[in-house]
C-alpha cells in the first residue's frame, strides 16, 4: 500500500486493506472515479498505438515515482533490449490474462462469487 501511494499521481481516499472472514488479506481501492475512459475497441490501429504509448508512459512515471529515476535510467541503458523484453512478456502474458478472465466469468455464472452492479 505504501508503494501504491507513492506511485499515484493523485491520492485515492479509499486505498487500504482489509482481512476477510478466512483471515486472508485483501487490497482495496476506489473502483471508479467517474472519469472518462477510452473505448479501445473503437480505436483505429494508429489510435490504439498512441493510447498504448500513453498508458506505458503513465505507468513508467508511476514506477519512477516509487524509485530513483536516475538509477532506473542507468540500469535500462540506451538499447532497445528492455523494450523488446517487455513486449515479449506482455504478449506471452496475454494468454494468462484471457484464461484468468474466462475463469472469473465462469465463477460468476456458477454463483461462486457475487458481483455488484456498477454505473
Amino acid at each position: 500500500m505504501v508503494g501504491q501511494r507513492k506511485m499515484q499521481a493523485a491520492s485515492d481516499i479509499f486505498l487500504g486493506w482489509t482481512r476477510g472472514p478466512a483471515g486472508k488479506f485483501y487490497y482495496i481501492r476506489q473502483l471508479k472515479d467517474m472519469k472518462g475512459s477510452v473505448d479501445i475497441d473503437a480505436l483505429p490501429p494508429a489510435g490504439l498505438i498512441a493510447y498504448a504509448d500513453l498508458c506505458g508512459r503513465t505507468l513508467a512515471r508511476a514506477h519512477a515515482r516509487s524509485a530513483d529515476p536516475i538509477a532506473i535510467a542507468g540500469y535500462l541503458g540506451k538499447s532497445g533490449r528492455f523494450d523488446e523484453a517487455m513486449e515479449a512478456y506482455a504478449v506471452s502474458y496475454g494468454a494468462q490474462i484471457e484464461a484468468d478472465y474466462e475463469r472469473f466469468t465462469q465463477a460468476i455464472a456458477a454463483g461462486e462469487i457475487e458481483i455488484a452492479e456498477t454505473f
